[in-house]
């Protein structure tokens, strides 16, 4: 989920604590408890520092080993002890931990949800597991939670009555999602004009409820995107990957490595210059405004050797100018 979504969230969790009687004893505990669901919110998402040394080591471990089983007791411990430190002590630690611990699981557990996911079952396994139930920003989610908070602000609700009805709430619209989601996924290829039974098909979630993105990878390799309203199916665009010997040279790449161990669902285009080859790998998860900004692209000269790179979000334009900063 996005930060905001994750604040909330946080705030909405310190709001629940309020049903636990010792919490709610005490407005020291109910504070230190509300600092700690709020930055248990965000911890798992500290690894966006990784950016400063390199968009390419930033996506290869964004929602790594920060949102794994170690991370998530890792987090807690300090996040608690933290709390301890700054309160003398003085807190029930076990009931203070318990909180933090569940507003850590619920951040990477609500990462699992959406198209990106998370390795969120390292060290036992690093297969990036998302389920791509919820867009990465879900308005029900946030607007839901923000009336809870604003309630509980102005002290028009009892943040012990209105925050459990909350999470119930919030409990069932994943429930409701996850069906919708196996539901259509095995409705598509009756929706399908000329479905294969070698086609396999990807349901993204987008901002909307009634609209999701559709990804078909073909029996041949190459990949159909389209978009489903309601039970309306309609396919955009049709994506072909080249085959030619730059795109196997530019898997030797760190960028293209760490992009490609990212998805499963990357297409090589292979552009030929006067001066060598340009390979731009694309994400076909992720189609706006008619381009794929999600890019591992490798400029490289006739003998293949790198002249330039980059890995990222980018438009076409800013992506050319950042090509030609690199080949400088």
């Amino acid at each position: 989920m996005d930060t905001g979504t994750h604040l909330v969230m946080g705030i909405g969790l310190g709001g629940l604590a309020m049903a636990d009687p010792v919490v709610a004893s005490s407005p020291t505990f109910s504070a230190a408890v509300l600092i700690g669901t709020i930055i248990g919110s965000e911890a798992p998402d500290l690894d966006t520092l990784l950016r400063i040394r390199g968009n390419a080591i930033y996506i290869r471990n964004h929602r790594g080993i920060s949102h794994s089983i170690p991370a998530i007791a890792i987090w807690t411990i300090l996040i608690t002890g933290l709390l301890q430190l700054i309160y003398k002590g003085g807190l029930p630690w076990l009931h203070v931990g318990a909180w933090v611990l569940l507003a850590v699981v619920v951040h990477v557990l609500s990462d699992l949800f959406n198209a990106y996911g998370t390795q969120a079952m390292r060290p036992f396994n690093e297969k990036w597991i998302s389920w791509n139930i919820i867009h990465i920003f879900d308005p029900v989610i946030f607007v839901t939670h923000l009336v809870a908070i604003v309630l509980w602000a102005v002290g028009a609700a009892d943040p012990a009555i209105i925050f459990p009805l909350l999470y119930l709430f919030t409990a069932a619209y994943f429930v409701w999602r996850t069906w919708a989601n196996k539901t259509l996924l095995k409705l598509l290829p009756s929706l399908d004009s000329a479905p294969l039974s070698s086609d396999r098909y990807l349901l993204i979630p987008t901002i909307s409820l009634n609209v999701w993105h559709i990804v078909k990878r073909t029996g041949d390799g190459t990949f159909a995107v389209g978009k489903l309203q309601g039970k309306k199916l309609k396919w955009i665009d049709h994506v072909e990957c080249s085959s030619h010997p730059a795109v196997a040279k530019s898997k030797n790449d760190p960028a293209i490595r760490s992009f490609l161990y990212l998805t499963k669902f990357a297409c090589a285009e292979t552009i030929e210059h006067s001066w060598g080859y340009e390979v731009r790998w694309s994400d076909v998860r992720y189609r706006h405004r008619k381009q794929y900004p999600f890019v591992a692209v490798l400029a490289m000269n006739k003998q293949f050797e790198t002249v330039g790179s980059y890995v990222g979000w980018l438009s076409s334009d800013r992506l050319s100018k950042r090509l030609r900063m690199n080949s400088y």
